[in-house]
């Protein structure tokens, strides 16, 4: 711990045990305590705040330019002591317990998809050894499971290991399918997110992680800080009065990110499969640009439509009407 008074005046330097913690802070008087963001902060902000303390929480990347030299506890309480009292330094708010247990449904989601990705892949590489070949895509894999049923050249040992990969397979798609009808659910019950989905590109599973994702709208300026705020903004290195904008910065949750990304490749195929109108914009923007970085073009613009959204309560009008207020549900 690295305690400063308002003269910036370090007058406190101390090392506390876990256990300590709360004693420590039950006697303590109200006061200001910054914590680094990472895995279990959360917790403990709330706990603070429930001692009368007022907490700020700060990304570790914000804090690291603070350390004067060397590493370690000491060097890094002080860092964070001196970022947070900069006036322009960014905090991260403080997420409640359904916040988190909200984003950890996301999480898990995730995590299968990742798994049964991993599975069917090997499932398609053991099979490609005795010469079942399937088309590429998930959708591929039961019925690739099937022809592996009944082919009866197969050894027995193979049989029965294919057997042990098809049954972890089925009870992976019966979590998944679990996992995302509460996911739906959630998303069904939340007035912004039902408002969210129907931006072209976006859907349940992205309107849900905006709204469990995105911090205190209020934190953002305008549109565009909230798409730098994912990253979906050119990196700038200008100088010497000459603008270099360079790719985007791939700042913030990735998974957010991503997901918009993929939501906009999967509208751009739409139009350009001629299933869809394009706007002017984006008609002019793929003749010019290869489809991905017309995509992330899109992505951009989508999160900023997003955000005006969640901030002015409209629900998304495909036309040039203007946009109605929404009314909860």
């Amino acid at each position: 711990m690295h305690g400063v008074n308002a003269g910036e005046e370090p007058v406190l330097r101390k090392k506390l045990r876990r256990q300590d913690m709360v004693a420590f802070f039950t006697k303590l008087p109200p006061t200001m305590v910054g914590i680094e963001a990472c895995g279990g902060s959360h917790h403990w902000a709330r706990l603070l705040q429930s001692l009368g303390h007022q907490v700020r929480m700060l990304p570790p990347q914000f804090v690291k330019p603070y350390v004067k030299r060397g590493k370690n506890d000491a060097a890094d309480a002080e860092a964070l002591c001196e970022a947070m009292s900069r006036p322009t330094m960014r905090f991260v708010p403080v997420k409640s317990p359904e916040q988190q247990a909200a984003l950890m449904l996301v999480g898990l989601r995730d995590r299968l998809i990742r798994q049964r990705t991993q599975l069917a892949n090997a499932i398609r590489g053991y099979a490609a050894e005795f010469g079942l070949i399937a088309a590429t895509g998930i959708c591929r894999v039961e019925p690739l499971l099937e022809r592996i049923k009944a082919d009866d050249t197969l050894p027995p040992l193979a049989r029965e290991l294919f057997d042990i990969h098809a049954k972890d397979y089925t009870q992976l798609q019966a979590r998944l399918e679990e996992v995302d009808d509460k996911l739906m659910a959630w998303h069904r019950a939340d007035e912004c997110s039902r408002r969210l989905a129907r931006i072209p590109g976006v859907g349940p599973i992205g309107a849900s992680m905006l709204v469990m994702k995105a911090p205190a709208l209020e934190a953002f300026r305008s549109a565009r800080h909230f798409a730098a705020w994912l990253g979906l903004t050119p990196k700038d290195h200008s100088t010497a009065g000459k603008v270099r904008l360079r790719v985007i910065t791939r700042a913030g949750d990735e998974a957010l990110r991503s997901v918009l990304v993929v939501g906009a490749t999967a509208l751009l195929q739409q139009v350009r499969r001629g299933r869809g109108s394009a706007s002017p914009w984006l008609a002019a923007l793929l003749k010019r640009k290869p489809p991905k970085l017309a995509a992330v073009a899109l992505a951009n613009k989508i999160a900023r439509i997003a955000w005006k959204l969640m901030v002015t309560g409209e629900v998304y009008q495909p036309q040039s009407a203007p946009p109605a207020r929404a009314h909860a549900v």
